[in-house]
């Protein structure tokens, strides 16, 4: 490719508007053009590395076993109502109705789609194991779609279903994709770990995602320093932390005039805040959950959610609906209130075990004080769960050592559905005694644009990315100085063309700008090796190798450049 024929134009400012370094070179360096909130238009650069990234799952899945298809985008409401999903998928499903008053979507996800076309095809058990894929775009309405292709409304997923006979099936072939898609974000050039993670509105049991560790990430890791334990910390285990006994003191209201808050409590009281109990109030599915944690604990979300066995996501609860079940804001505590068709109580283990601890009075501007959760809380109203996040504070719940917490960007998850679809949409196959039985099912997602966003945000420099040579738009670019130059010209159109022929992706930057344009536009790029030819090379015979990744500049014979470029390649 000639950079004169190469639709990428580059940008000198850092837009306004893109608030990670990803979504800020992606649009410096010409990969890609903002149409609206969370759309976007991939120029060549950006299409390059994406359709390369697709060659490396396509490869894994065919040497896995798993078999490449291709359902539509649109989907009709009928499946996702028989299965259940239509009235609480939320909204983020973009919904539609075409002219003839009929419903449907955009795939904001498959399984309802591949369950139906399996359940039509798959009869017998002799014709299982069956493992299915497709990589498409997918939909999803993001209420505040950020940081570039991270989180979009419009992105290029890859899905995979699994079908089996059995859940020792299931087991084998999640297995399989566990390891493929470890080997794939090796083979990407990522820093990874997999993770224990939360099944969410896919459903199912056991789930990993693959968490691109990455200061950008959205999501909290935890993980052990000493062993293999890694989890999101939305399912991390927290240990119970028991206060030390106490004599019971007497249950009293104190006045807190304005203190609607755990750090303004414990400033009127004089109280340290491990003393106080914190008050949260979700609506989930509807109902108001009320959600209480130490005072210098965090609530899970997530933890919460399951513990009522809601279907949808928390949402924080408005003044109105705590105003209906009898809760006021910023003095909320469980004495005294009794659990109703519309408010549940969840509190944690831990607050379970405090002694002599304020919170609300359930009364504006007033707390009790000496509050025994074992004594004051009416327990059967109350449902006791670990709900606070876990935090490095805590040790690891396998070994016992000491735990850390980064942040990541989730690219991949797995996910053992069992016969959660199968059942609903009734896929059924008859076993070897001849009795029909649900398709036992797994699924497996890859972000195809968030690997390649993540690819940026754990590579890059002050002056541009870093591409690791496996998804790099091209390998090599050849930068002559003075295109003017004949002599230069004969040769970097050798160079290139030997390159060429030797199978490396080789971009040669025949355009008439300054060297030192050329070197900023290859760094910002991010080429992985960047081949310069001057009037020294026309001197010495010699060009110079400059690798993206560690700056590492060697002078190379002209008739050595393609054994050198390919063992300098070969490192990277």
């Amino acid at each position: 490719m000639l950079a004169s024929k190469l639709y990428a134009p580059t940008l000198r400012e850092v837009p306004s508007d893109a608030d990670v370094i990803s979504a800020q070179y992606m649009l410096r360096a010409g990969f890609v053009r903002k149409v609206a909130g969370g759309l976007y238009t991939f120029l060549p650069l950006a299409w390059k590395s994406l359709r390369k990234i697709e060659a490396i799952i396509r490869e894994e899945m065919e040497a896995s076993n798993a078999q490449e298809i291709m359902m539509p985008i649109l989907q009709p409401a009928e499946i996702w109502q028989e299965s259940g999903r239509w009235p609480v998928y939320g909204a983020e499903m973009i919904r539609l109705t075409d002219r003839h008053h009929r419903d449907y979507c955009l795939g904001p996800t498959h399984e309802e789609m591949v369950t139906t076309l399996v359940k039509n095809e798959i009869n017998s058990y002799r014709q299982l194991p069956v493992n299915l894929y497709q990589i498409q775009s997918k939909f999803r309405d993001e209420r505040r779609p950020r940081f570039g292709l991270m989180r979009s409304r419009e992105f290029i997923m890859k899905d995979g279903y699994s079908f089996d006979s059995d859940e020792d099936g299931l087991d084998i072939s999640y297995q399989s994709m566990y390891d493929a898609y470890n080997r794939i974000f090796s083979r990407c050039g990522l820093y990874f770990k997999p993770v224990e993670a939360d099944s969410g509105a896919i459903g199912g049991s056991n789930s990993h995602e693959f968490m691109a560790l990455a200061d950008a990430g959205e999501a909290d890791v935890i993980h052990c320093t000493s062993c293999n334990y890694a989890a999101n910390i939305e399912i991390g285990q927290p240990g119970v932390i028991k206060q030390e006994e106490e004599p019971l003191q007497e249950l009293s209201i104190v006045s807190t005039p304005n203190a609607k808050t755990i750090e303004a409590v414990a400033m009127q009281l004089g109280i340290p805040t491990t003393r106080t109990i914190k008050a949260v109030v979700y609506s989930i599915d509807g109902k108001v959950v009320l959600a209480m944690v130490r005072g210098d604990h965090e609530v899970n979300e997530i933890a919460v959610q399951h513990a009522v066995n809601g279907i949808l996501e928390p949402e924080m609860a408005t003044d109105e609906q705590m105003e209906n079940v009898g809760l006021v804001a910023g003095f909320i505590s469980p004495v005294g209130l009794v659990a109703t068709d519309n408010l549940s109580i969840v509190v944690d283990e831990s607050v379970m075990e405090m002694y002599n601890c304020c919170g609300g009075a359930n009364q504006k501007d007033a707390h009790y004080i000496n509050i025994n959760p074992k004594r004051d809380f009416n327990t059967e109203e109350i449902i006791v769960a670990p709900i606070r996040l876990i935090t490095d504070e805590d040790v690891c719940p396998h070994c016992g050592k000491e735990l850390r917490i980064d942040k990541g960007i989730e690219v991949g998850q797995v996910f053992k559905l069992g016969t959660k679809y199968s059942e609903a949409l009734g896929a059924t196959f008859l076993d070897n005694s001849g009795r029909p039985k649900p398709l036992v099912m797994g699924c497996y997602g890859i972000g195809v644009t968030r690997t390649l966003a993540a690819t940026i945000e754990q590579s890059h420099d002050e002056n541009g990315i870093i591409w690791p040579r496996s998804i790099a738009p091209f390998e090599v670019v050849i930068v002559p100085i003075n295109v003017k130059d004949e002599a230069l010209m004969d040769i970097s159109t050798k160079i290139y063309t030997s390159l060429q022929s030797s199978g490396i992706d080789v971009l040669l930057d025949d355009r008439k700008d300054r060297a030192g344009v050329k070197f900023k536009d290859a760094d910002l790029i991010g080429y992985p090796l960047r081949i310069t030819i001057s009037k020294h090379s026309i001197e010495t015979g010699e060009v110079e190798i400059k690798t993206r990744k560690t700056g590492d500049v060697v002078n190379v014979k002209i008739d050595e450049v393609i054994t050198s470029t390919k063992e300098l390649l070969s490192t990277l």
